[in-house]
């Protein structure tokens, strides 16, 4: 999420925030004044699966008979296979809790950091961004040796299917032969140079590799990820359907009856305290100062019908309640510099100079 920074005079007589003015945000009303939100939590689960695409290799049906490989599939298939899930808390704007800080002419200069949703990040301490690490060409995946760039011309000129495949498998021998021969220091012009003999192994391993692949076949592996939103609110404390799984067709949608259910809960684990009274509520006056979030708690529990895969408490800002900074923060002579959480909008940290 990008960041954006806001500048804003807060009115401060001796003791700094204390006199600051922070009222509700009402859109059209608030002219003169910054306004700041507290974010509403969401849980975000991340999937990361696997998708296996099998390629038969062309001589799979003599694999048993030259190379004795047995349960070499004849039939392309695929395969997914869920690998992991992550599991965060992220914060959104919630609408319903926005504020303005009225801008006065006298005043210390303060400085509100903003996300560009406009949710509250820190006072007096900018966050830094960093840059993005630039992308490593190094790390691409090397192209696949062809196996019939192997292939001699007694092979390529074989009209029979099974006399070619015999003809592979005999070279395939050959190779392990030669490397048998290197290894056991009885081959003729083998270099002493350690690097050039390395060279010439992993030659040898290309090619037999290259043509193993005609008779075994190729399984290719594409990753693929796929992210989930949740809200927690106090509806979802049963058992729901988070997505299905099909080892054949993957991560699916919670209405497609093809796969298997996966299911979650969101439990609210917090105590809150009980409501106010109407006639006391009406009397009662919010104190002035930054609001920020007391966060509550969520037991998120992820599970199928063998097993539970996650299991863990989250902290949940609609779960608790709001509070005002303390007065004494912000005393005068005194640098107070707050950073809060963007997931929950919690104080995370408070540092006084």
């Amino acid at each position: 999420m990008k960041k954006g920074i806001v500048l804003l005079s807060l009115l401060a007589s001796m003791n700094g925030l204390a006199q600051t003015e922070v009222s509700d945000y009402t859109p059209g009303i608030n002219a003169e004044g910054v306004t700041y939100f507290l974010p509403r939590t969401l849980i975000e689960v991340t999937l990361n699966a696997e998708r296996e695409e099998y390629t038969p290799g062309e001589f799979c049906d003599y694999a048993n008979k030259f190379l004795r490989m047995q349960g070499i599939a004849n039939t392309p298939h695929t395969k997914w296979n869920m690998k992991s899930m992550t599991v965060k808390a992220v914060g959104v704007r919630d609408p319903q809790k926005g504020f303005t800080v009225k801008l006065k002419d006298k005043g210390i200069a303060s400085l509100l950091e903003l996300t560009d949703e406009g949710v509250l990040l820190s006072i007096n301490r900018p966050t830094k961004v960093e840059a993005p690490n630039p992308q490593n060409d190094n790390g691409q995946a090397k192209k696949e040796a062809d196996p019939k760039d192997f292939l001699n011309e007694e092979i390529l000129s074989s009209t029979s299917t099974a006399k070619m495949a015999e003809l592979v498998a005999k070279e395939i021998y050959n190779i392990r032969e030669s490397r048998n021969a290197i290894l056991r220091g009885q081959a003729e012009n083998v270099p002493k140079d350690g690097e050039a003999l390395k060279i010439i192994l992993a030659s040898l391993d290309e090619q037999e590799s290259a043509l193993i692949a005609m008779f075994k076949g190729k399984t290719k592996v594409i990753k693929e990820e796929a992210t989930i939103l949740l809200s927690p609110d106090e509806t979802n404390d049963d058992e729901n359907v988070l997505y299905r799984f099909s080892a054949k067709q993957g991560i699916l949608a919670v209405d497609d009856l093809s796969g298997s259910p996966v299911y979650y809960s969101i439990k609210n684990l917090t105590d809150l305290p009980q409501p106010v009274e109407e006639k006391k509520a009406k009397k009662a006056k919010r104190p002035q100062g930054i609001v920020y979030n007391v966060p509550g708690k969520a037991l998120l529990k992820i599970f199928n019908n063998k097993e539970v895969l996650y299991e863990e408490e989250i902290p949940v800002a609609q779960f608790g309640n709001t509070d005002v900074l303390a007065t004494d923060l912000f005393n005068k002579g005194v640098t107070t510099r707050i950073s809060f959480d963007p997931s929950t909008g919690a104080i995370r940290k408070i540092e006084r100079e």
